[in-house]
């Protein structure tokens, strides 16, 4: 599809690239982050559900940060705009810290869960004024394709940690100054790449300058309650129905790692590529997704993608059964459940990138930074409530278990967003 049957304005993609700089940062700490975490905590703890809770954290530190600092940006006023000032001194500052994670990680439990800490402090800080940069500058009905190119920008990120970086947990050298390499390499190669990244960003990215008499934004408890007293419940029923599928994600991707090294036999780097055929399907398929909604409609795409990966959820509980147990070699069952995993996030994908164009659609300049800060409220509410729960049942049945959580949860979210009926742009299909 070229730029004229698409409307794009001139220079969509290039400009729409550098803002994916940003999502580039987030793209590269969060699955390795996924990965290894739980992998450092098994050091310490035997419980699958001590380490679910654990790996809350994060998302603990989203739920309150994001809202709050996005909300404070939404307010500032500087010469480089009301987010830059805030990315340039978080975005740095996780890099830092992000590759010093693993030796935490290797010292004790108590320095590595206060590594993990502060390190989420200044990622989550970071992440919704990075994220509040693209709605800011990409018109409404623009932001399918826009989502779609940044959340490229973080699956290219994701193919560099999980492919690329991920193996060298395995390689073991003896640096000046840095010492024993020995599962730290990822971590330190990441933090070089997040610096650059930022500096570019800084460069090429000029925020639009607002005036001081422009009208305040709504803070994030107002517009949640406005959404909830709207009559058309269509922003309820998105932000319910994406709390669900974020559930069914967080239910298996904590403990992804732990199971295809204990079941499937990988080592801790090639357990890395496990993830990395989920992040190769993401940026593949970021922005034909994008696409696809325009034509069909975003409720259609998200609708068609829950059901897929509630299937592909139900092949992975069997996976186990008709490979490793039948005695299949481990090229295969490892390779099957990679397809798997690749299909998986070919359709995460497709339900991302058109979730938050659908609900910026119902806002308005003035609740932009609101309604970005009640997005991550109910994905990141998911995020906490899951990994424990299911750490749980893992510890009660077995890993295969989570996999039918994810496809119950998937269905039930499909369910939900049936009921909308707003968040499509004037020219996409209506949904069904």
């Amino acid at each position: 599809m070229d730029r004229k049957t698409q409307g794009l304005p001139e220079g969509f993609y290039r400009n729409t690239i550098m803002l994916g700089l940003g999502f580039f940062t987030m793209g590269l700490m969060d699955p390795l982050y996924d990965n290894y975490v739980p992998v450092f905590l098994a050091g310490f703890l035997e419980s699958r559900a001590a380490i679910g809770a654990f790996m809350t954290i994060d998302n603990i530190m989203a739920l309150i940060l994001i809202p709050l600092v996005t909300g404070l940006s939404d307010r500032a006023r500087t010469r480089i705009g009301r987010r830059m000032p805030y990315i340039l001194v978080t975005l740095p500052a996780s890099a830092v810290l992000f590759a010093l994670l693993p030796r935490a990680g290797m010292t004790s439990l108590a320095v590595f869960v206060i590594g993990i800490i502060f390190f989420n402090l200044f990622k989550q800080s970071a992440r919704g004024p990075i994220v509040a940069l693209m709605p800011d500058t990409i018109p409404n009905e623009y932001r399918s394709e826009a989502n779609g190119v940044i959340n490229m920008m973080g699956g290219i990120a994701a193919v560099v940690g999980t492919l690329a970086l991920a193996p060298l947990m395995d390689l073991r050298l003896v640096l000046p100054v840095i010492g024993d390499t020995s599962r730290q390499l990822p971590f330190l190669i990441s933090g070089v790449l997040i610096v650059a990244a930022t500096i570019a960003l800084f460069s090429t990215v000029k925020e639009r300058q607002l005036s001081d008499s422009e009208p305040p934004r709504e803070r994030v408890l107002t517009s949640i309650r406005n959404i909830f007293a709207q009559t058309d419940k269509s922003a309820v029923y998105v932000l319910v129905s994406l709390f669900l599928w974020f559930s069914a994600y967080w239910a298996m991707r904590p403990f992804m790692t732990l199971y295809v090294i204990e079941y499937l036999g990988l080592s801790e780097g090639m357990a890395g590529f496990s993830t990395g055929m989920f992040a190769v399907a993401y940026l593949a398929f970021a922005v034909p997704s994008g696409i696809v909604a325009h034509r069909i409609g975003r409720k259609k795409t998200i609708r068609i993608a829950l059901i897929a990966m509630a299937v592909i959820a139900g092949l992975m509980f069997s996976h186990e059964f008709y490979t490793v147990r039948l005695g299949a070699s481990q090229m295969l069952a490892v390779g099957t459940f990679w397809a798997l995993l690749f299909l998986f996030g070919v359709f995460w994908g497709a339900a991302n990138t058109n979730s938050f164009p659908m609900l910026w659609q119902m806002a308005n300049f003035n609740t932009m930074g609101a309604y970005t800060g009640v997005y991550y409220v109910f994905s990141q509410s998911a995020a906490i409530v899951a990994p424990p729960l299911t750490g749980g049942i893992v510890d009660l049945v077995g890993f295969r278990a989570i996999f039918l959580v994810t496809a119950a949860v998937m269905i039930a979210s499909c369910l939900v967003m049936g009921r909308v009926r707003g968040g499509e742009t004037s020219r996409a299909g209506s949904g069904g």
